[in-house]
């Protein structure tokens, strides 16, 4: 069998390899019964068990295609609602709208009335006219809806379907440059996009992966990042393309409980797993001495960071406080990517350490790239996300002249590959915008990504987002650095939990802060101390005065700004 396709390849993995372990769902509910991760009675697969190997997965994907080929839909959209305890749901669902050549539209469950209401935006651009859900999430999802919106809805329920035995022949042509899934992504401005993946793009992206992250079949992958988000789901798709076992566990277990996940890896000896940089911050707070005596995190080879800036701090921090637990510093994976990208757009080569080079401020202000020596107050610190892969080509091109950027320049980073989208579904000015950048003299087409960064060596440096950038006294600034500034100013502002931004008064663009106060400050803060310390830190940092700051002391709080000018530094 020729594998161009998903569908070819859980077919392949399904008839070669049918008792192989899949996925394997560590469910917390009344953990501390005796075994570090209870497994519920709900049935799942064909042992009733929470795993599912890829017999009993497909078995569950043609359930569904089952119900789905029924309605005479094939092309259509199809909404993905689950709650984030039912990955296993979630992955037959996506494979069951694949399977019968429907378009899978993953969307984040609902956890409160705003999120219910989030929904609607995906469901009216993408026109889906299926939503495949859980019983218990079924009626909330019901009555959040607008009569308007649910009237002409089907809904279908995936987690109490009878199992068929065999392949089904429905006649579905799925091919290459069939649309598998719309990932749904706010960007910038706060609409919902709808990122057009085909099976090529998903296939070509898998390439990739397999040739960075250097997994075979004996890797085992755990993650804990949401299935509807693209580094949760591609990730749980790599584990189908190798067709390894692949352990997970919902992002809100992690959350409550971070050293979740280091278990599960110590547990069931994980080869490859990663997230955002703020993960790693946060298992560096969360997790006791007394905790880390139980790990063995040998068996992790490659853990891989991205979806946000990557803190040296956090990278050396995190290296050193579980050196006792046999994670090896080395097995850090900066890499860079984007939904738009399908997912990955870079990473380094395995086997060697993360690249760290340190820039002049006075340069970078100038969009300039001017290497020192060692760090400094005068220097801002960059970690490599590593190279192009395959037949990518990535340039760094002046936004406002859409020309390529002279050598030691910062400029936006332009993508042309195989796993570049097709564009934003029913958005033709977005998607010419966006995905169909040329350059002069040239007709091939790029996707513009909105970052800011320059390459050095083949390596890609990231240094922040052409519409996050700030203009402040006639120079440019990055957020993320002045972040990271506020960050480490005072001991009461909470590791990874502030925001820089502009605000326009008077015509003029003021540099606007927002910080989450550590719980064990909140009774004893001393504001104005705070204020002041902030203020002086970020002008002797970044040469920029802060016009307004916002205090909150939890994320889930409302946040009050408090627009009062500070006084003339």
């Amino acid at each position: 069998m020729t594998i161009t396709t998903l569908v070819d390849l859980l077919r392949q993995r399904a008839k070669t390899q049918p008792e192989k372990l899949a996925y394997r769902w560590l469910d917390y509910d009344g953990e501390g019964s005796g075994s570090p991760f209870r497994i519920s009675n709900r049935r799942v697969g064909k042992n009733g068990t929470k795993t599912l190997t890829y017999g009993d997965l497909e078995l569950q994907v043609i359930a569904i295609a089952t119900q789905l080929i029924a309605l005479e839909k094939v092309g259509s959209r199809v909404m993905l609602i689950y709650p984030y305890n039912s990955g296993l749901d979630f992955i037959a669902g996506f494979f069951g709208c694949l399977y019968v050549g429907m378009v899978a539209v993953p969307t984040h469950p609902p956890q409160n009335p705003s999120a219910l209401r989030d929904i609607s935006g995906p469901l009216v651009n993408s026109e889906a006219k299926v939503i495949l859900t859980t019983k218990s999430l079924l009626s909330k999802i019901q009555k959040s809806l607008t009569p308007s919106l649910s009237k002409e809805l089907i809904w279908l329920c995936t987690d109490n379907l009878e199992l068929n035995s065999q392949w089904q022949n429905w006649d579905v042509e799925v091919k290459p440059d069939t649309l598998a899934f719309l990932q749904y992504t706010s960007g910038s401005t706060g609409v919902p996009k709808g990122v057009m993946i085909t099976h090529e793009c998903l296939m070509f992206n898998q390439q990739i992966l397999q040739q960075a992250f250097a997994g075979n079949e004996n890797s085992v992958g755990v993650g804990w990042l949401p299935l509807y988000h693209d580094m949760g789901l591609i990730g749980i798709l790599h584990s189908l393309y190798l067709g390894i076992p692949c352990v997970l566990m919902s992002p809100i277990d992690f959350i409550q409980k971070p050293i979740r996940w280091l278990e599960a890896i110590s547990h069931y000896q994980g080869t490859i797993s990663g997230g955002p940089n703020f993960a790693y911050d946060l298992l560096c707070k969360k997790v006791t001495p007394e905790q880390k005596a139980s790990l063995d995190l040998s068996s992790w080879e490659l853990a891989f960071s991205g979806a946000e800036p990557i803190r040296i701090a956090t990278l050396d921090k995190f290296a050193t406080y579980f050196r006792d637990c046999g994670f090896r510093s080395t097995a850090f994976y900066p890499c860079y990517g984007m939904a738009e990208a399908t997912l990955i757009i870079t990473g380094g080569i395995k086997t060697e350490p993360p690249i760290i080079k340190h820039l002049e401020k006075s340069a970078l202000e100038k969009k300039q790239v001017k290497f020192a020596s060692a760090a400094s107050k005068e220097t801002i610190p960059v970690v490599g996300c590593g190279k192009s892969w395959l037949d990518e080509t990535i340039v760094i091109v002046d936004p406002e002249s859409l020309t390529p950027c002279k050598s030691h320049c910062i400029g936006e980073i332009w993508v042309s590959s195989k796993g570049v989208a097709q564009g934003y579904w029913n958005l033709p000015p977005e998607t010419a915008k966006t995905f169909e950048a040329v350059l002069p003299n040239t007709p091939q087409k790029f996707l513009r990504t909105g970052d800011l960064g320059f390459i050095h060596e083949g390596q890609l440096y990231i240094t922040g987002r052409l519409k996050d950038v700030l203009m402040l006294w006639g120079l440019t600034h990055y957020p993320n650095h002045i972040e990271q500034t506020v960050e480490q100013s005072h001991p009461g502002i909470a590791s990874n939990s502030s925001a820089a931004f502009s605000i326009t008064v008077d015509g003029e663009e003021r540099l606007a802060i927002a910080a989450e106060v550590k719980r064990s400050y909140r009774k004893h803060l001393d504001l104005d101390d705070v204020v002041e310390t902030l203020r002086w830190k970020v002008f002797e940092e970044h040469f920029a005065d802060i016009y307004a700051i916002s205090r909150s002391e939890a994320l889930r709080d409302r946040i009050s700004l408090t627009r009062k000018p500070t006084q003339n530094l």
